[in-house]
């Protein structure tokens, strides 16, 4: 679990081309911290009062809510 740098995303979201800005923070997740499981992202998110609230609006309540999530909107 990592806690998010939200400077450096805001820096990294400026160059960024999607306009769904937790598309942009799974991105910015995976690339700055070299995350790739699921279940590392999700705690993260979740450690995070922002994060959560990003996986609130989606209804994703854990690691494997996650991974649909990732799979279904691939670029």
């Amino acid at each position: 679990m990592v806690k998010i740098n939200w400077d450096e995303f805001k820096i990294y979201k400026k160059d960024h081309s999607k306009k769904d800005n937790f598309e942009i923070l799974l991105d910015f997740l995976k690339s700055y911290y070299s995350m790739i499981s699921p279940v590392d992202i999700f705690d993260s998110l979740n450690a995070d009062g922002l994060g959560q609230m990003m996986l609130e609006k989606r209804n994703i309540v854990d690691p494997e809510g996650l991974e649909e999530f990732l799979f279904s909107h691939r670029s």
